[in-house]
């Protein structure tokens, strides 16, 4: 385990290496392994889509990294959505014909999920590998869910690999359903009340 470390905002000089922290983070999620199996369409179409979900917070100082760049959390403030045009975009470029509607379904069934009332969301979380384990997500939930506690705002997410259920839960998130159409692994919707 990392003992305590500082959690910084990333600035824009850091932003590329941020999202391919992340990007490497992600590299066995069995979601976006399924939307982009072969590894070069991987590493072409996933930082575009890390920069879609998530690199609005870069623009409000809430994307956030641990131990240098060796973790990296993006929340989105209240208020604050993805860039739904550049990811409608990139899954119409780059998604197999084959899962483009199970996707689709997906999609929709994250926006049903959303909470109504305003919320912080956490589109993506991760580690690089040889950091993996370390307790750094731990520390960057801990610093992110200070701040909605401080506000009294709710945080919201959608796990994409059971593996990470337990993190979220023992951060205070519930399982509040789950989305899966047709061949695609399942997202697990999580909220947290603020305490």
């Amino acid at each position: 385990m990392i003992a305590e470390c500082e959690i910084k905002s990333a600035h824009v000089e850091m932003r590329v290496n941020t999202v391919w922290t992340i990007v490497l983070g992600f590299e066995a999620d069995p979601l976006a392994r399924w939307s982009w199996p072969d590894s070069n369409q991987y590493l072409s179409s996933m930082p575009e889509f890390v920069v879609a979900c998530g690199g609005r917070a870069f623009e409000n100082g809430t994307a956030y990294i641990a131990a240098g760049l060796r973790a990296a959390a993006l929340w989105l403030p209240p208020g604050v959505q993805q860039d739904e045009p550049a990811l409608d975009a990139l899954m119409e470029r780059s998604l197999r014909p084959e899962i483009a509607e199970d996707m689709a379904c997906l999609r929709n069934g994250m926006a049903e999920h959303h909470p109504p009332e305003p919320h912080w969301y956490l589109p993506l979380i991760a580690a690089d590998p040889n950091w993996a384990g370390q307790g750094l997500g731990s520390q960057l939930m801990q610093h992110a869910l200070r701040r909605c506690d401080e506000e009294g705002v709710a945080a919201y997410l959608e796990s994409s690999n059971p593996q990470n259920i337990t993190l979220y839960r023992r951060h205070g998130f519930k399982i509040i359903g789950e989305i899966q159409h047709g061949s695609s692994p399942p997202l697990t919707p999580m909220l947290r009340l603020p305490t």
